[in-house]
């Protein structure tokens, strides 16, 4: 998994509209990039929900802000729609952006192990280097853990 003082490598996802989308994109901006694991599921959605909350305060202090997942476009459209998310959602089945993060591994649930996507949220600067990590996202109040840690 990517740390703090780490530099994001290439990859190469769509966003909700269906256009490509490579690391050269969040260049030049303040970016937060939140990980989850799957579209319309109680803690993605809480999630999600929190940020889409607070999204002006964040915008207003000039971030960026994108939502990452295995899903595919289709299904972003479709959650965006559902739940008014002003922000973008990057569809990555292939697991491009996933990898590049490690933010693909062990989990468990119910008492079964698996291979699964880590909630985790990254914090970039303007030249890609990671500012802030949040390996321990707490789903209903996510907004307001981003920021404490950001101060605003």
């Amino acid at each position: 998994m990517l740390k703090t003082g780490d530099l994001i490598g290439n990859f190469d996802v769509k966003t909700s509209g269906n256009n490509d989308f490579t690391a050269m994109d969040l260049k030049g901006n303040k970016n937060i990039l939140i990980f989850y694991p799957k579209d319309n599921t109680p803690g993605c959605t809480a999630a999600a929900c929190s940020v889409r909350d607070s999204y002006e305060v964040f915008k207003d202090h000039g971030y960026k802000v994108y939502g990452i997942s295995p899903d595919p476009v289709e299904k972003h459209q479709s959650f965006i729609k559902k739940f008014g998310f002003q922000y973008e959602l990057l569809s990555d089945p292939e697991h491009s952006m996933i990898n590049v993060f490690g933010v693909w591994g062990p989990k468990k649930f119910m008492g079964k192990s698996y291979e699964g996507l880590l909630r985790t949220t990254f914090v970039t600067d303007e030249n890609l280097l990671i500012t802030h990590v949040i390996d321990k996202v707490k789903t209903k109040v996510h907004a307001q853990q981003l920021r404490e840690l950001l101060g605003i």
